[in-house]
């Protein structure tokens, strides 16, 4: 089985529940596994600390995730149009693997999910794709082929999966949202095992 990380950082759960649609997708490609993620707050105490391993849900990202998979699909919350502080944070972290061009030609996905249908969704995962494309991952979007892109009054974009959760975060994935989901991890697996041949 080849890996797949599914690596995301979520407040209120909302991109937690994203990603594991997103890793639905990706163990549905025969070959393909995926591997879940995620990253610790940042606080602005400087002696504030995290627990080595999170009290609930993935573990924390360790750079030899990255080396370690054929692929990568990324998700944040959007925080006034851009990723949240502790994925880029963590990502601000991958020199080393620059420098020796560790992701050069893995492919790569993003996803968000935001308050507001107007909140940055957008704007949030082309910044997401930027240190991507730094490290020369090759991007996959959502095609307009899913016909769900072209039917969602929520969430979706063809350059990742997004959802729209609500002022209160109060919002469930809809059902436009959910089969995205599902079908960016699926490409993403689908497009890595090729790559990796």
């Amino acid at each position: 089985m080849a890996d797949i990380l599914v690596l995301y950082y979520s407040r209120t759960g909302a991109v937690r529940q994203m990603a594991q649609l997103v890793a639905r997708g990706v163990d549905g490609v025969p070959g393909a596994h995926a591997r879940l993620r995620t990253v610790p707050a940042v606080s602005t105490v400087c002696e504030a600390t995290e627990p080595a391993i999170p009290d609930s849900g993935a573990p924390y990202a360790r750079l030899a995730d990255l080396e370690e998979c054929i692929g990568l699909a990324m998700g944040s919350p959007t925080r006034f149009g851009n990723m949240a502080a502790p994925l880029k944070y963590f990502l601000d972290s991958t020199s080393g693997l620059w420098l020796k061009g560790t992701l050069a030609g893995k492919p790569a996905a993003v996803f968000t999910s935001t308050s507001t249908m107007h909140g940055g969704q957008e704007s949030t995962l082309l910044s997401m794709m930027l240190p991507l494309l730094h490290h020369g991952m090759v991007i996959v979007g959502v095609p307009y082929t899913e016909p769900e892109l072209s039917s969602t009054t929520s969430g979706g974009t063809p350059y990742g999966a997004s959802h729209v959760a609500g002022v209160g975060s109060d919002r469930p994935i809809t059902a436009e949202e959910h089969r995205l989901c599902v079908t960016l991890g699926h490409r993403l697996a689908q497009t890595a095992l090729k790559l990796a041949r």
